[in-house]
């Protein structure tokens, strides 16, 4: 039995759609407090209203992660709602495909200040409050593409998704003087707005690949949080959680038909 979250605060960026809506409704769940960031405040209050309708805690605020000032603005607004903080999920992410050739500068970059730099201002404005937390939690949503895997178009996101990583293994030392941990879910293929549009060719096509044989979803990358954040995983910090229902594992589709 874990101990309860009952009126944890928690700040999940990116929480109007796919799995950081997910991850928001998780921790309602539990009984936490939910602060919904994003970059437009219509997405996130349609967002927390339908988490409070299913009886969950949560409120909105827009949030932009790539700007310091707008993470300051969130970190505060917990703060000041909840009572204080306990949880940073730091969750938003962009995912445009372009091949490598075809990529512009401005592209990468805008892949690279949301999901990479997008951390690191999120985290920053977090620590002062989290470090009054009895314990602290800080948990990125990186992906199984870049650190683990590769596909086409996704140089950009991949490379983001493997910084975050290595931002997490030196943060995670940084703070743990603090009883602050830092750690990240790698998810796999889930079943988000993004990729229901491709289609259920597509979607069957890929569940295929997956050992498991069905897509993830975005409450099993919600679980997969709400255990990092607790005081049971307190001894955990620097590490990965890969939630892809086994999709890493095979070497080919053969070997899956020889299972």
């Amino acid at each position: 039995m874990f101990t309860s979250m009952k009126n944890r605060s928690v700040i999940v960026t990116g929480a109007s759609k796919g799995i950081g809506k997910g991850i928001a409704k998780v921790f309602t769940t539990a009984g936490c407090k939910v602060l919904v960031v994003a970059r437009t405040l219509r997405n996130a209050e349609a967002a927390a209203e339908e988490i409070s309708q299913a009886g969950g805690q949560a409120s909105a605020i827009m949030g932009d992660v790539t700007s310091e000032s707008d993470m300051e603005n969130v970190a505060t607004a917990a703060v000041e709602r909840h009572g204080g903080l306990d949880v940073l999920c730091a969750n938003a992410g962009i995912y445009p495909q372009t091949k490598l050739e075809e990529m512009t500068s401005d592209e990468w970059d805008d892949v690279m200040a949301t999901n990479l730099k997008g951390n690191f201002l999120s985290t920053k404005a977090c620590i002062p409050h989290l470090k009054n937390s009895d314990y602290g939690r800080i948990i990125l949503t990186s992906s199984i593409t870049g650190p683990v895997t590769g596909y086409p178009g996704w140089t950009h996101y991949g490379a983001s998704k493997s910084g975050q990583l290595g931002f997490m293994r030196t943060a995670c030392m940084e703070f743990a003087k603090y009883g602050i941990t830092v750690n990240a879910v790698l998810p796999g293929n889930t079943l988000t707005e993004g990729l229901i549009a491709l289609g259920e060719d597509y979607m069957e096509t890929m569940a295929a690949s997956v050992p498991l044989k069905r897509l993830g979803t975005v409450e099993d990358m919600g679980n997969a949080a709400l255990f990092l954040a607790t005081k049971e995983a307190g001894y955990i910090t620097g590490q990965t959680i890969i939630v892809d229902g086994g999709q890493i594992v095979p070497e080919s589709l053969e070997a899956l038909a020889e299972a």
